[in-house]
């Protein structure tokens, strides 16, 4: 019988020892986020018959990479997994590895599939397809790391990086066959194709996200 959820212990370590770490990082890479992948990850587990144990952890330390370079940050997360000796009281060796390259692997940008499906699940677990998440998320990271860009700036960046990730040439790739994502991307996409549409959803939320961090929203 498929267990349909963590160990009671692991969570209990887990939610007092590794998720507090999510508190340090921006907007976009908060404990917010983080839950939403731990819940998404989750339910795709049980929907695939995955170790509940390992998803949860996965899911848990993929972003833990942060605290550094954010270009290595999966590298770097994949580390903080493999060495934290803590884990041994839960997975044998083979698993830690497992769950090491799977934090290696959940990055969107990534040139190859991940090697194993708990990559697959964190992977897509990790993409915030509802577009409303997607940018705001968006605007957070650019309020937070580049601060001295006006609005348009800011907005030609959204832009960008909508096009770039997102778009039907973008990047983003999906891994698990019938996921929700599939439909919220779609509705994504729809939304990018429509630049008049897009420039609304961005001054809605630039509006609100720059008042909530304090940069000065009128900055042009």
């Amino acid at each position: 019988m498929i267990k349909n959820t963590a160990s009671l212990d692991l969570v209990e370590f887990i939610e007092t020892q590794i998720l507090p770490q999510y508190a340090n990082f921006d907007s976009a890479h908060n404990l917010v986020h983080v839950t939403r992948v731990i819940k998404r990850a989750m339910e795709l587990a049980r929907q695939t018959g995955a170790d509940m144990n390992m998803v949860y952890t996965i899911a848990a330390y993929h972003d833990l990479g942060m605290a550094g370079p954010r270009a290595v940050h999966h590298i770097t997360g994949g580390k903080i997994l493999a060495t934290d000796a803590r884990l041994k009281r839960w997975f044998s060796a083979e698993q830690i590895n497992i769950m090491k390259e799977a934090v290696e692997d959940h990055r969107a940008s990534a040139s190859r599939a991940p090697r194993s499906l708990y990559g697959k699940i964190v992977a897509e677990a990790d993409r915030d397809i509802v577009p409303e998440v997607v940018f705001q998320r968006t605007i957070q990271y650019g309020l937070a790391n580049y601060p001295d860009m006006d609005k348009e700036q800011h907005w030609q960046r959204f832009k960008e990086h909508m096009d770039r990730k997102y778009s039907s040439e973008g990047y983003i790739r999906l891994w698990i066959p019938g996921s929700p994502n599939e439909e919220k991307l779609k509705e994504l996409r729809r939304i990018i194709a429509d630049e008049h549409l897009l420039r609304q959803h961005f001054d809605h939320l630039y509006q609100q996200e720059s008042v909530a961090s304090g940069f000065p929203a009128g900055k042009a």
